[in-house]
């Protein structure tokens, strides 16, 4: 995806905006000594950070709070710097405290989606971007990821109402024609999903790119034997396309083949060796296998990776259990539940870990909660294990 619409806007808040598409990672350098005034701070931090300067644009930008702590810029550029440096966190307590001195500009409010888009926190950035497209309705850039976040959060009937005006910018585009597409066949709007899913066969052609979104497709609609088909001709005219392989391994491994499965995982790491998603169901299988000290290597790793990716957290923890080790099982349970506090699956397990350790009554809420969620028919997601949803790892980056 090629577009970022700008929201423009006069004086500081142009300026905040302008800054905002710099946000992409730099290599960072030492520090120059800073200047005197806060005018003269701010200029060098603005120049070291189209440059690339990281450490001397936050040295010059906290130069100028120290000497003006109400000064909006310096914290709204201090909030792409920690993005550039991807410290999400400082990052977004720079944002938010813009935020809180300047509510009306856009562009902070932009950034501070932008900033939980990355940490992977879709539906934190929800609302930042619902606020940025009221102000600018206009603006591709808040209107895709607001639509990627609704998708990425299973609320496929916003995620549609959200992509579909994007239809004449944005329909020579497969993912978003893809997105589109099974957003509307969730919402129940057929005439949408077929017009989707027409202009991809129209502008996909013989493509591997066509190919491999049909393959998705058809493991979202579990047509194994058709996903491998279509994947397999995507692979076999793009050996190194990102993702084939991830997707094959998705694949067979929805049909129990694990050893198939890890091999076409091993092949996308080869290619992608920053997908978290890979690492984590490489250990998945090899837990599946009892094969545990391996697959906490794979488990730890695609943690270091992505901290957030639950399904990985929650795997150790049932490791752990079985490996009767219970203050880890815990842990990772627990940090599962942050990540997802009403999955039904994550309850019992933690249940049973509760249960292992001797502490029956607190044991016994949780498998009543496990109970009381796994008999709630508003999610899907309750009736099968954690983590049967397809995952996305190429639509997750941040389009382009």
């Amino acid at each position: 995806m090629k577009p970022v619409s700008s929201i423009g806007r006069s004086g500081v808040a142009a300026a905040i905006l302008f800054l905002c598409f710099y946000a992409w990672a730099q290599p960072t350098a030492k520090p120059s000594k800073p200047s005197s005034t806060p005018q003269q701070l701010f200029l060098e931090g603005e120049s070291a950070l189209k440059a690339g300067d990281l450490a001397r644009a936050e040295g010059a930008f906290q130069g100028v709070l120290a000497i003006d702590p109400q000064q909006v810029g310096a914290y709204a550029n201090l909030g792409v710097v920690y993005m550039r440096q991807k410290e999400w966190r400082k990052a977004l307590t720079m944002l938010h405290k813009a935020e809180s001195l300047a509510p009306q500009v856009a562009g902070i409010r932009l950034n501070i989606g932008l900033a939980y888009y990355r940490k992977g926190e879709y539906g934190k950035a929800i609302a930042p971007f619902e606020s940025v497209l009221k102000d600018s309705p206009d603006s591709l850039q808040a209107r895709y990821l607001l639509g990627l976040c609704y998708f990425f959060t299973e609320n496929y009937e916003q995620a549609a109402i959200a992509l579909e005006p994007l239809w004449p910018q944005e329909s020579n585009q497969l993912n978003y024609l893809y997105v589109l597409g099974i957003s509307a066949n969730h919402a129940k709007r057929p005439e949408l999903e077929q017009r989707a899913l027409s202009r991809m066969v129209e502008i996909g052609q013989d493509s591997p790119e066509f190919h491999l979104l049909m393959g998705k497709a058809h493991i979202n609609r579990e047509e194994y034997d058709d996903a491998i088909r279509e994947l397999q001709a995507a692979a076999k005219q793009q050996p190194a396309l990102a993702f084939v392989h991830f997707y094959l391994g998705e694949a067979y491994l929805k049909k129990q083949d694990l050893e198939q499965a890890k091999q076409e995982f091993l092949k996308d790491i080869a290619i992608e060796p920053d997908v978290a998603y890979n690492y984590d169901q490489l250990g998945f299988i090899y837990s599946q296998q009892q094969q545990d000290a391996v697959a906490e290597k794979y488990l730890r790793h695609a943690l270091r990776i992505d901290p957030q990716l639950g399904s990985s957290h929650f795997e150790l923890a049932r490791i752990y259990l079985r490996g009767k080790r219970y203050k880890q099982a815990l842990a990772e349970i627990d940090a599962t539940q942050k990540l997802d506090p009403n999955n039904s699956s994550v309850h019992f397990v933690r249940g049973q870990i509760l249960q292992k350790s001797g502490k029956t009554e607190e044991a016994k809420l949780e498998m009543a909660e496990a109970t009381r969620l796994s008999n709630d028919q508003r999610s899907k997601r309750q009736q099968e294990l954690y983590g049967g949803s397809l995952p996305n790892p190429e639509l997750k980056q941040e389009p382009q």
